[in-house]
């Protein structure tokens, strides 16, 4: 028995599993910097914006001249007979040209998608801002996943190392007739759902790090220490909270973009309603055209108007569509505050809850040592049986393994707070990483009139 009581006490008294070794250790922060960088979704959507940023370039080609130039080379053969003289004449008719045109007026299109385009830019911002929110909360879930799973792998290794020690023990005794047949099976019985504990334990952490993996770029070794986010840095009360987030997160904030831009199209598709002035100049050389040698050049300028009068209806139905369209995107801006004021309230009332939970669990933890010590000392005056052994035993091992789930929560929580109400970024955790700036690629492309590689060199 006193091994028994040795290991037991050994699992009972041991550092909460969440303080693990910090020795040559993996950070928070290190996890977070490495998804920031590396996460392919993230990636993937800094992409995607660049690509949006060439809409304003693209835009703005409409104020911008059309030129381009011709050249053309022949052969032309002919033959003539009269009065009995027959004559031939060959020649090679060439030509080059060039031309250029330019919009001067287009019932504001030109201008408006530019505008339209600079919306969409800003509404993708804020989603790479969401994203990248979403990503770093990834991070931050998938290391305290494998935090918590690790500790309750190790304390399942441990509750089948004191029960298969209980089992050789209750074993002994009943080859001396101090127990019964009935004993040894309780306690065979508690240590083979111990040991099915135990390999579920194992695939939840298998599973977590491969989640850690694919979130991060690493391989988790000895996760360091994690502490809730400091209170200085949360909002102080709930309704603090929904008003940092109605003001500040980027779901919203993409939304309202979005809006912006509807109500651009709308002026864009309008535009078509409205005349379209160009002026177009050229400049030509004819060569041989008539008889070998000659040369003629020919230079125009000509300003249209085009007005359209009626094209069966299509643009008065995109109109009304674009508004219709604007509508939805006005309700949609109504649904992300809904979404995000739930967000909030749901993240802070978890946090509240894991503030409880830690305190009951912690208490869970000392009753149940307590009562643990005090049943097998009972044990060996004979007051206690082998089943209540085990259930002390297994309810101390709960109230572990809550207290572990519920600090791996409310550090989540914690920063699910952050994330809800829109600060959670690596900028404003500090993270030692290079931030990235999408400002920058805007305007190395907005301005841009030739070129067909990236500012990246692709």
């Amino acid at each position: 028995m006193q091994r028994v009581t040795a290991l037991a006490l050994g699992l009972a008294l041991a550092v909460s599993p969440l303080a693990l070794s910090a020795a040559s250790a993996q950070s928070l922060e290190a996890a977070l910097s490495s998804a920031y960088r590396a996460n392919p979704d993230l990636n993937a959507t800094r992409a995607n914006l660049r690509a949006v940023d060439e809409t304003i370039a693209n835009a703005a080609s409409i104020h911008r001249p059309r030129v381009s130039g011709s050249a053309d080379y022949g052969y032309t053969g002919t033959s003539s007979s009269s009065g009995g003289n027959r004559g031939t004449s060959d020649l090679n008719p060439a030509g080059i040209g060039l031309s250029v045109s330019q919009t001067l007026y287009n019932g504001g299109r030109g201008g408006n998608s530019v505008r339209a385009a600079e919306s969409n830019v800003l509404a993708s911002r804020e989603t790479l801002r969401n994203t990248e929110q979403n990503t770093l909360l990834d991070a931050v879930t998938a290391y305290m996943n494998v935090v918590r799973d690790t500790a309750i792998f190790g304390l399942r290794q441990s509750n089948v190392n004191v029960l298969a020690e209980q089992l050789r023990q209750t074993r002994d005794r009943f080859g001396v007739g101090e127990v019964t047949r009935t004993d040894v099976a309780q306690a065979e019985a508690r240590l083979a759902g111990a040991r099915s504990d135990l390999a579920l334990s194992q695939s939840n952490l298998r599973g977590s790090v491969a989640r850690f993996k694919q979130v991060t770029g690493l391989e988790p070794k000895k996760l360091s220490p994690v502490q809730p986010v400091a209170a200085g840095r949360l909002p102080k009360t709930q309704g603090d909270a929904v008003a940092r987030a109605l003001r500040d997160h980027p779901a919203i904030a993409a939304a309202l973009h979005g809006v912006d831009a509807q109500q651009l199209q709308v002026k864009i598709v309008e535009g078509e309603l409205l005349p379209t002035v160009t002026l177009t100049g050229s400049l030509a050389r004819r060569f041989d055209s008539q008889v070998s040698g000659d040369r003629r050049n020919s230079a125009s300028l000509v300003g249209a108007v085009s007005i359209p009068l009626y094209d069966g209806g299509s643009t008065y139905a995109r109109t009304r569509q674009a508004k219709e369209t604007l509508g939805e995107r006005r309700i949609q801006v109504d649904s992300a505050r809904d979404r995000v004021v739930a967000a909030v309230v749901s993240s802070w009332a978890l946090m509240e809850a894991t503030k409880f939970q830690i305190e009951a669990a912690t208490a869970q933890v000392q009753a149940a040592e307590i009562a643990l010590n005090g049943v097998r000392e009972e044990y060996k005056v004979g007051q206690r049986t082998t089943l209540d052994v085990l259930d002390a035993q297994q309810e101390m091992l709960n109230a572990r393994v809550a207290l572990v789930s519920a600090q791996r929560d409310r550090v989540v929580a914690t920063y699910s707070v952050l994330s809800s109400t829109g600060q959670l970024s690596a900028r404003a955790l500090g993270l030692k990483v290079a931030t990235y700036d999408p400002k920058v690629h805007t305007e190395q492309v907005q301005d841009k009139w030739f070129g067909l590689r990236t500012p990246s060199g692709d």
